[in-house]
């Protein structure tokens, strides 16, 4: 507590006067200007700090955005990575093996062939064979202990072996020489029974070699090189240049049966169509490279393929010349929408299969997308399971107007998730895109809804291409460009041939010995030949597998 005692005590704090400076104006005026100066020292630096810090900002930025392109980038490498893997080393099923861990697939199926405990139909005696005799004896018919011979049992115990023979021979016609017994002069000294008509002239070959060539390259797909070694092995020995030299005569015998087939092609109204990849190793002005394509337009009653440089709307263009109106099954490749856009009569509907396909492949490129995708395959499913149930059920009965309503109101629902789906943000843009491109061919896709002679798939022109493709596998394609259009029209010969269920080799034999009997030319009239303008009796005999005598099914065919 203070006191005046204590504070008489107190030192005093004695304080200076204010000490007054004097400048000159000169010098105030240096003083300010150094003072705005370091002002704007320090406003500049505070001005380059945020740029540096927008700049930094700015390059953040750009590098989060690297960041997610890579691994964008990375996550579609390895999704096709996945793919790649997945057509090489995957099974034949698309049907991957998470899915079926997932449950999507049928876990539960019968394996193919002979069930366990089924009952069997027993072995095919296969009676249409020709039969050789042949009777087996025993070499020592003598009683081992006495020597006694034994005697013979009535009747025999029989066995069966199916054998097969291929064997290369001479045909040598001996042609009997006739002199006449008349005092006539209108005839020579000496009359010579005819030659045997050849199908090359002076040609050594017979029929059946060529029917064998044919059939070999173009049915079974066998290299020619293979074919000549083989027939080799027969004792039959054929030059590769005598080969190549008698496909070249006998592909003109084809030209009239193909534009037969053309014609009918475009006489009807329902195609699928396809094409595929074909090599013609030759040089063509103007065009870079050996790919070639291979067309494929399938109607109800012929199967035609056609050989291009290109896979051009000209080349639909070309081959339905005028057509007016009709639906073509195919993919979504866009020759044949650009063919619709100005073909206005002319419908596309597109194939199902492709679009399920889609689902597939983003389930194999984005495994978590798996679950989401197979959904969308079970929906594609149902839409099969109405159509079957739809096309089983007799027209105009009452079982198959309630399988149609069925299917279009699975269309329905179908639709409504695609645009459901759309909408919704948290859907994946690979997803996504497959949705929007169901969308896309929405009207191309439902085709088969309102026409059930329509397919839902466009599974029968891709079954027509297998044949070809395993000859581009095995001999790479055509050496020339004769070839590659013999190529185009012995498949269509033969894929026609197949549609109609008629034996190739018969249907071959015969044709070529009516050019061969008519010197070396077609037919003049190859209405017998065409399947579609057949009598019942001709057609039952071209679908059989064995002919006894090639003369019988000439009867009617004019050759002269």
């Amino acid at each position: 507590m203070l006191t005046p005692h204590s504070l008489d005590e107190m030192p005093v704090i004695k304080t200076q006067a204010p000490v007054t400076v004097t400048i000159t104006e000169q010098e105030y005026l240096g003083l300010k200007r150094d003072v705005n100066w370091w002002k704007s020292l320090h406003h500049g630096s505070l001005l380059r700090i945020q740029s540096i810090q927008a700049q930094h900002r700015k390059e953040i930025d750009r590098a989060i955005l690297r960041e997610t392109a890579w691994r964008d980038e990375l996550e579609a490498a390895q999704s096709r990575i996945r793919d790649l893997q997945k057509r090489m080393f995957g099974g034949k099923s698309e049907r991957s093996k998470s899915a079926k861990q997932q449950g999507f697939v049928g876990a539960h199926h019968a394996h193919r062939g002979q069930q366990l405990n089924a009952r069997g139909h027993g072995r095919s005696l296969q009676t249409h064979l020709p039969q050789r005799i042949e009777v087996a004896s025993l070499d020592d018919a003598h009683c081992s202990k006495c020597g006694l011979a034994f005697g013979i049992f009535p009747g025999t115990e029989d066995a069966e072996v199916l054998e097969i023979e291929v064997k290369a021979y001479r045909r040598k016609i001996r042609r009997l020489r006739y002199k006449p017994m008349c005092k006539c002069e209108a005839l020579p000294g000496i009359i010579t029974a005819p030659p045997p008509s050849r199908l090359i002239a002076r040609g050594k070959f017979g029929i059946t070699v060529w029917t064998t060539v044919l059939l070999d390259k173009f049915v079974y797909g066998r290299p020619s090189n293979r074919l000549l070694l083989d027939l080799a092995d027969h004792g039959l020995r054929m030059s590769a240049g005598t080969l190549a030299g008698g496909l070249h005569t006998i592909a003109r015998l084809f030209e009239p049966i193909d534009i037969a087939l053309r014609a009918k092609l475009c006489s009807e109204s329902h195609w699928h169509a396809d094409e595929t990849r074909w090599a013609v190793f030759t040089e063509i002005d103007g065009k870079v490279g050996h790919r070639w394509y291979l067309w494929v337009f399938h109607s109800a009653a012929v199967v035609h393929y056609v050989l291009d440089q290109t896979r051009a709307t000209t080349v639909i263009e070309g081959e339905l010349a005028g057509v007016e109106d009709g639906i073509i099954s195919c993919d979504r490749y866009s020759a044949y929408k650009c063919y619709a856009r100005r073909n206005p009569g002319v419908s596309l509907a597109y194939c199902w299969a492709h679009q399920r396909r889609d689902f597939f492949e983003l389930a194999i490129a984005y495994p978590t997308l798996l679950t989401w995708a197979f959904v969308w395959v079970d929906a594609i499913g149902e839409l099969y399971h109405f159509n079957d149930l739809r096309l089983q059920a007799p027209p105009g009965s009452a079982e198959r107007a309630t399988a149609q309503r069925a299917l279009e109101h699975a269309v329905q629902q179908m639709a409504a998730r695609r645009d459901a789906a759309l909408t919704d943000a948290l859907v994946p843009i690979a997803a996504a895109k497959v949705l929007q491109s169901m969308t896309v061919h929405w009207v191309g896709l439902t085709v088969f809804v309102s026409h059930p002679q329509v397919p839902i798939d466009n599974n029968v022109a891709e079954r027509d291409m297998r044949g070809p493709v395993v000859g581009r596998k095995n001999f790479y394609g055509s050496g020339s460009e004769w070839s590659g259009e013999l190529a185009a029209t012995m498949y269509s010969v033969f894929g026609t041939l197949k549609l109609w269920g008629i034996n190739v080799r018969t249907w071959l034999g015969v044709y070529l010995q009516a050019c061969a009997d008519n010197a070396n030319k077609a037919p003049d009239d190859i209405t017998a030949f065409l399947p579609w303008a057949m009598d019942a009796r001709r057609l039952a005999f071209m679908r059989a597998s064995v002919i006894s005598k090639v003369s019988e099914v000439l009867e009617g065919v004019d050759s002269s």
